[in-house]
């Protein structure tokens, strides 16, 4: 059976027992009450009776029941009375509802009390049947007990009374039954609609199934909720964060766990911020902050993770060359494409000189290209990088020149290639792109490379538009492009900042003589360690 359906019926059951428990005790309450007021209101009755001067005078009469019987007939009826009954001392009747029952004795056999002085209620069987009665005892002038008056209603009308009240305890019952069930209904729907429909052995499962997910990826992953408090930390961000596991941290602010952690902000704004580098215990992370959205598409909380930079390097390393040559094969099977389908043409036309020397011209020109790139730039990241720009400056009809008195053979290990390779391939991907929106003839960009003296020096030329003034001063600055805006316009520039900002490096650019805009970039070959992760100015610089 679904949660709802169980919650509906274990709520009207609830209901329906309290409702008869409540039924019960009221209706037993009421009874009891009832009694208590019909005997109070027999005994006040009795006594009111019992010291009227008539009917103490008539005691004296040679006829009191002629007396007596139309005085408390008469109150009966006002007062609603079953019977007012008036006795002597013999409890011989002076009165009676019953006229042929004046004369006779009182029967009940409770009078004993009453005629020793006391007042009494009591619960007896007289001539009419069962009945509360209040006595009181009628005295003479000398204090002594001459009679007794006594009050009495039917214990089976004071049943009826309780009856009735009992209905109207029914009648109220079910309403509250029915309205209990459509409480019912609207709590279980909520319930269902606030944990997605889910079944309690679903949740248990996710339970677990999220339990071993947290425990299985590598990142680091923190959840907290709308008021910033951490709920849910696997081990990870523990190892992370150099916190023992037996430490608790479910219950803590995030600010006290993880400065800056833009895990609030998510909250507070619904944006997700994703490949952010930050800087965690002198270790550069790349986090991804994503809001958690609950019902009625309210912010509930959000949850980050984070995993070290240098562990995405070495895949992102690997996966740059790999794309850096598929690029140049890619680029250069097209290209060959072109020059074989001309030599094909060359000997179809029985040109045979001019296809020996084309194909020695293209054979010279990759081997002189090849050749240089090997014996000035030793590094095979970068020089695989350079081919694979080679082939794509001739597949797009750049004429792409590398200077040949570079050299780039000395290159530090503390240097990240991967940062180097991207500064690099960022760069001759923005001069490509600019030369091609041009309507130049000729598109032209040169590459200049160094390594003497104490820095990396990187030059990089092109003959296009060159930087619009407007832009000159945020040009680095992230979204910023002077091309036509695209899903990826704007980020290259910024990228290679960030990157020469970590490096200790520096980028200057100025106008050069062809039109176009030249890049200079300076990266320091021995690097600062004391100044190279400055924690505030890093994250200003990567937030900005």
């Amino acid at each position: 059976m679904r949660l709802h359906y169980k919650l509906i019926i274990f709520i009207s059951v609830l209901i329906l027992v309290i409702s008869s428990v409540f039924e019960i005790v009221s209706q037993e309450m009421f009874l009891k009450n009832l009694k208590h007021e019909k005997g109070l209101k027999a005994l006040a009755i009795s006594q009111t009776v019992a010291n009227m001067p008539e009917v103490r005078e008539a005691f004296l009469s040679e006829n009191p029941s002629g007396i007596i019987q139309p005085i408390v007939e008469q109150i009966r009826k006002k007062v609603g009375a079953e019977f007012i009954v008036v006795g002597n001392k013999n409890e011989v009747r002076y009165s009676h509802p019953n006229r042929f029952l004046i004369g006779k004795k009182m029967v009940g056999g409770d009078n004993d009390k009453v005629f020793k002085g006391q007042e009494i209620v009591s619960e007896s069987t007289g001539t009419l049947g069962p009945s509360l009665r209040g006595k009181t005892p009628i005295f003479d002038d000398n204090g002594s007990v001459i009679g007794v008056v006594s009050v009495g209603y039917l214990i089976k009308d004071i049943d009826h009374e309780a009856q009735a009240f009992s209905k109207k305890l029914i009648k109220n019952s079910i309403v509250i039954l029915l309205l209990g069930i459509g409480v019912a209904f609207l709590i279980s729907f909520n319930i269902k609609k606030s944990i997605f429909g889910l079944e309690p052995k679903e949740i248990g499962r996710m339970y677990k199934e999220k339990h071993a997910i947290l425990e299985s990826i590598h990142e680091g992953i923190i959840a907290i909720d709308e008021y910033g408090e951490i709920t849910v930390v696997n081990e990870n961000a523990h190892k992370v964060l150099s916190i023992p596991n037996n430490l608790k941290l479910r219950g803590l602010k995030i600010e006290d766990v993880l400065h800056n952690s833009h895990l609030k902000k998510v909250v507070e704004t619904g944006q997700p911020i994703y490949d952010l580098e930050f800087l965690i215990n002198e270790k550069v992370m790349i986090i991804n902050c994503i809001p958690i959205v609950g019902v009625n598409s309210k912010i509930v909380g959000a949850v980050t993770t984070f995993r070290e930079k240098s562990e995405l390097n070495k895949l992102l390393n690997e996966l740059s060359q790999i794309k850096a040559y598929s690029e140049g094969l890619r680029a250069q099977a097209h290209e060959y494409s072109n020059k074989l389908h001309t030599i094909l043409g060359l000997i179809q036309l029985e040109s045979y000189q001019e296809a020996i020397e084309l194909i020695s011209k293209e054979s010279n020109i990759t081997q002189n290209i090849i050749h240089f790139i090997m014996e000035e730039i030793s590094d095979p990241v970068v020089a695989g990088l350079l081919l694979g720009k080679i082939s794509l400056a001739n597949e797009l009809k750049v004429d792409f020149n590398i200077d040949y008195n570079s050299s780039f053979a000395d290159v530090p290990k503390e240097i990240n290639r991967e940062d180097l390779i991207t500064i690099i391939g960022n760069l001759l991907n923005n001069a490509f792109d600019a030369v091609l929106e041009t309507n130049k003839s000729e598109k032209l960009v040169s590459l200049f490379l160094t390594d003497l003296g104490k820095d990396l020096v990187i030059e990089i030329e092109d003959n296009a538009n060159g930087i619009p003034e407007e832009l000159i001063d945020e040009i680095f600055e992230y979204g910023i492009s002077t091309k036509e805006q695209s899903k990826n316009s704007g980020i290259g520039l910024h990228l290679v900042q960030r990157l020469l900002h970590k490096l200790n490096g520096q980028i200057t650019f100025h106008s050069n003589e062809h039109g176009g805009t030249t890049f200079i970039v300076a990266i320091p070959k021995r690097q600062k360690e004391s100044n190279r992760y400055d924690e505030k100015e890093f994250n200003r610089s990567v937030n900005s």
